[in-house]
């Protein structure tokens, strides 16, 4: 069983001086595959000093410098495809196919950074005035479980960038994701004290980086109701905060668009990552004259989704990622009454003990 027992401070990696330890479960199997030490406070304070103290140089950095970071991480990243893809699928179960392209998106998030700072004004005019854009200083970063290492490439990327240092705080449900993710960081050659990287809970390292006065600014991707708690938190420092939270993203279909492609193509969207994405198409609203040829082509395409083996090419449905998730569909369906929700449309398949199910509704609203 893997151990994941290393967090990465001030360029090092470095044993967690907190000792609580996280299960972390095969959605697959529902068995236990590894253990990630949960840092604590002391950890973080020593990753935000470090920061800190980093900045004071890191601040200081030409763009051709940034550049240069950037196309390190990159080229770093991309030499840990194979591994990066290959966790994604077995930590959280996402389908092959959707696993890849998360990899690609994180490694694309350096290339593209790298090619945003070369042309940025950090000078310009304002007026008579001249504007310049300086970093603000140390960035606490939160990514959520279900694309780990997209998350925190998209949101260091920007931050380095910008000349600023980084505290991270990964989802302790993505252990493994993280660690290659610190590999690829220390085998960049990054600066020490530029990326700092601390394993634990929301309410633990989360809520000391909200707090913490030598943290500048925020940027955090999960739920609306942790959103509400950092937003609380940061306001009496006034650090600058960055909230991509959790909604229900309706998708509009016209009355004179082509339902045979756009009906399947919005539900897919809908299920994009086993529907466990944070812009997945969750309604779809259409003219009503149009409502049963709507529900007819979406019932179709729901049947025709594979559910199955994750490794399959052809798979678009895996198992819900953490035990938290498949508590609340429970529940969800439980409140859920017949009066409210007709079924449109069900496929289950079990994948070595792990249910899953996909299930397409219609829900019936007073006019």
């Amino acid at each position: 069983m893997n151990v994941y027992d290393k967090i990465y401070i001030d360029g090092q990696f470095v044993k967690p001086l907190g000792t609580e330890e996280l299960e972390l479960i095969n959605p697959v199997n529902k068995q236990v595959v590894s253990k990630v030490v949960l840092g604590n406070v002391e950890d973080t304070f020593k990753a935000i000093e470090a920061a800190k103290a980093a900045f004071k140089t890191y601040s200081k950095t030409s763009v051709e410098e940034r550049v240069e970071i950037l196309s390190r991480l990159h080229e770093s990243l991309s030499q840990r495809f194979d591994s990066l893809t290959e966790a994604t699928v077995t930590e959280y179960g996402a389908p092959i196919t959707v696993a890849k392209m998360l990899t690609q998106l994180a490694i694309n998030a350096f290339s593209h950074m790298k090619e945003t700072v070369e042309s940025y004004p950090f000078i310009r005019a304002a007026g008579t005035a001249k504007v310049r854009m300086e970093p603000i200083g140390v960035v606490g970063v939160i990514t959520p479980w279900n694309a780990n290492a997209t998350h925190l490439a998209n949101k260091i990327a920007p931050s380095l960038a910008a000349g600023c240092t980084v505290v991270v705080k990964p989802s302790e449900f993505s252990a493994a994701q993280t660690e290659l993710f610190m590999e690829a960081v220390h085998a960049a050659n990054i600066p020490a004290g530029v990326i700092n990287i601390v394993n634990g809970k929301g309410e633990v390292v989360g809520e000391e980086l909200t707090r913490h006065p030598d943290v500048t600014g925020i940027t955090f991707t999960g739920s609306t109701a942790i959103g509400k708690r950092i937003a609380v938190g940061a306001a009496a420092n006034l650090k600058r905060v960055t909230l991509e939270l959790g909604g229900k993203s309706p998708t509009v279909i016209l009355d004179d668009a082509d339902f045979t492609k756009a009906v399947p193509l919005a539900v897919r969207a809908g299920f994009i990552n086993s529907g466990q994405a944070c812009l997945a198409g969750t309604r779809v609203l259409v003219p009503e004259k149009r409502l049963e040829e709507a529900k007819r082509l979406m019932a179709a395409t729901v049947e025709a989704l594979k559910v199955g083996d994750l490794w399959n090419e052809a798979a678009v449905i895996g198992p819900m990622g953490i035990r938290s998730s498949s508590k609340e569909f429970s529940a969800i369906l439980t409140r859920r009454s017949k009066k409210e929700l007709k079924w449109l449309s069900a496929v289950q398949a079990v994948l070595k003990g792990s249910m899953t199910v996909t299930m397409l509704s219609q829900r019936c609203f007073p006019m």
